[in-house]
């Protein structure tokens, strides 16, 4: 059964990112419909797959990880112009029995991302 699974990771202080809120979206043409709102736990982790078995097709899906509200509440940024704010993720789900796992490694001024298991 496939699903779509996230977690996020704070690179500066190498601990799990707790309550960074992600929205997904469904993308078709130019336009995206959001289908979920989640917050991670205390592990840096949803509580459940953003997306399993018939709920998952093939298609594009975009997350958007709201990482500035994060890093304010974490005191790793003022209330000023953040570098990083809002980060978008677009995944291509070519196969929707298989798993696609999309970690997000944030810090301040920096995120990368890839293709998890």
């Amino acid at each position: 059964m496939g699903r779509l699974s996230t977690h996020v990771l704070d690179t500066a202080r190498g601990t799990p990112a707790a309550g960074v809120r992600i929205a997904l979206y469904r993308l078709s043409g130019q336009e995206r419909h959001k289908l979920k709102e989640v917050v991670t736990n205390s592990d840096g982790r949803t509580d459940g797959p953003l997306l399993e078995g018939a709920d998952l097709t093939a298609g594009g899906y975009e997350l958007v990880f709201s990482a500035g509200d994060y890093l304010r509440a974490s005191g790793q940024a003022g209330e000023g112009v953040l570098f990083l704010d809002e980060i978008p993720i677009r995944v291509g789900v070519a196969d929707a029995g298989q798993h696609y796992h999309v970690p997000l490694l944030i810090s301040p001024f920096g995120y990368s991302t890839y293709r998890g298991s």
